[in-house]
């Protein structure tokens, strides 16, 4: 179940308020993190549009590969802000694992699958970067829009 928390008001053309939303860990928050990040971006788009509709949908991808992740490797409580910057999108997963993400080996024909989305994550994105907490981390990812 997630608890929401953003800015009142209705969004301006010169800024959008920060979005923050926070989860519970469940399977279902992956659905509900990427249901919150588009409901973020349906805002924004209604203001400043995306340079080119793959954007929106690179964000939605990097948002659930987030959430997943924190799922998987981090059980608990997880918490998604997203903010428009001068260029793109500012999204931050934070979860409480202090151990950094790190790549794995992907093995397509063990049928395990995994192992992809970090390397997806550093793909999509302009800048990546894991800041520690004393009761966790924040991944924090600067994406174009």
């Amino acid at each position: 179940m997630a608890t929401e928390s953003r800015g009142g008001g209705e969004p301006s053309s010169k800024k959008i308020e920060d979005w923050e939303v926070r989860f519970d860990g469940g399977f279902g928050d992956v659905t509900g993190a990427r249901l919150s990040a588009e409901e973020f971006l349906n805002t924004l788009a209604r203001s400043a549009p995306p340079a080119t509709p793959e954007y929106r949908d690179d964000i939605l991808l990097v948002v659930s590969e987030l959430a997943a992740n924190a799922i998987q490797y981090a059980p608990g409580p997880f918490r998604l802000t997203m903010r428009r910057t001068f260029e793109g999108v500012h999204v931050t997963l934070g979860d409480t694992s202090t151990t950094p993400p790190a790549p794995r080996p992907f093995k397509p024909g063990d049928g395990g699958g995994g192992g992809i989305g970090w390397y997806l994550i550093h793909t999509l994105c302009d800048q990546v970067s894991v800041v520690p907490r004393e009761d966790g981390k924040d991944v924090h990812v600067f994406l174009p829009w």
